[in-house]
C-alpha cells in the first residue's frame, strides 16, 4: 500500500515497483523529485518540500501514465541547497557541485540504458539546476534533460490570497491536503514575516544574492500562513498536476529529434 492514496503497487513509482515489472517496461521519462530538508515555521514539517515535491510527481506520473505514457518516478532527493540556513538548527545543506555529482551519477545509469528523458522536479527555492543541465549536455549528449519548479506549474495567485515564499499560505494549504498528520494547528504558526534587504536593486529582485535566514525571519517563515486551508490546495494540486501531466505526455511521446520546429 501507498503513503497517499491507498492503493496497491504503483508501477511508474520505481520504490514501489519490481524487477518482474520493470524489465518489461520501456520506460520514456525518468522524474526526480528533488526536495529539501528544512525549518518550515513553527507548525510545517522539516520535510515540507520533499512531500509535496514526492507527491506532485506521484500524481502527476499517475495521470500520464494512464494517458499512455511510460514514466517512472525515482525516489526523491531530500536534501537542498541550504546555505544561506547555517545558522537554522538541523537545517540540511547539499552544495550545488554535490547536487551535480549525483546528478552525473543519475544520467549516466539513464544513459547507459536508455531512457534518454529525464525531467528535474524541483520542490525548493534554493535549488537551480540550470548551469547543471548545461554541463550534464557536454557529458550525456544523448539524455534530454529539464527541469521545472511544480510550484510554478499553475497561477498560484489564482487559489491563495497571499501564497507565501515560504510555509506561507501555499505551502501550509498543500500540507494540509497531503500530510495534514504532520502539520500543527494555525494556532501555533508564526506570522511569516520577512525583513526585506536595505538596498533597492536586491529588493526589487533584479540583483540577486543569498538571504541570511536568521536576519530575515523569526520564526523561518517567510508568508503568511493563517489563510490556508486544504480546499485551496486540492483546488491548487488538480490544477498543477493536470498541468504537468500533460507536459509528461507530450514529452514522452516526442523523439529527440524532434524537439524543435522544423
Amino acid at each position: 500500500m501507498n503513503k497517499y492514496t491507498n492503493t496497491m503497487i504503483r508501477p511508474y513509482i520505481l520504490a514501489e515497483t519490481n524487477w518482474k515489472t520493470v524489465k518489461d517496461t520501456d520506460y520514456q521519462v525518468a522524474i526526480l523529485p528533488w526536495g529539501a530538508t528544512e525549518a518550515h515555521n513553527y507548525h510545517l514539517p522539516y520535510a515540507t518540500d520533499t512531500i509535496q515535491a514526492d507527491y506532485v510527481a506521484a500524481e502527476s506520473a499517475r495521470l500520464a501514465w494512464d494517458k499512455g505514457a511510460k514514466v517512472i518516478v525515482l525516489p526523491t532527493v531530500p536534501f537542498g541547497v541550504n546555505t544561506g540556513q547555517f545558522g537554522v538548527k538541523l537545517c540540511i545543506n547539499m552544495s550545488p557541485s554535490t547536487q551535480l555529482a549525483v546528478l552525473k551519477d543519475i544520467t549516466d545509469v539513464l544513459s547507459r540504458q536508455k531512457i534518454q528523458k529525464l525531467v528535474l522536479m524541483n520542490g525548493h527555492g534554493g535549488n537551480n539546476f540550470k548551469q547543471m543541465i548545461r554541463e550534464l549536455y557536454v557529458h550525456f549528449p544523448d539524455v534530454f534533460v529539464c527541469a521545472m519548479d511544480w510550484y510554478k506549474a499553475a497561477n498560484w495567485n489564482l487559489y491563495f490570497d497571499e501564497p507565501g515564499d515560504h510555509a506561507g499560505e501555499m505551502e501550509t494549504s498543500v500540507i494540509m491536503k497531503i500530510a495534514p498528520q504532520w502539520a500543527l494547528p494555525l494556532s501555533e504558526a508564526g506570522d511569516g514575516k520577512e525583513k526585506k534587504f536595505t538596498i533597492k536593486g536586491l529588493r526589487e529582485g533584479w540583483v540577486i544574492s543569498q538571504r541570511l535566514w536568521t536576519a530575515i525571519t523569526e520564526d523561518t517563515g517567510v508568508g503568511n500562513p493563517h489563510k490556508a486551508t486544504p480546499e485551496k490546495a486540492e483546488k491548487y494540486l488538480k490544477a498543477t498536476t493536470e498541468k504537468i501531466a500533460e507536459f509528461l505526455v507530450e514529452l514522452a511521446h516526442c523523439p529527440l529529434d524532434s524537439l524543435y520546429e522544423q
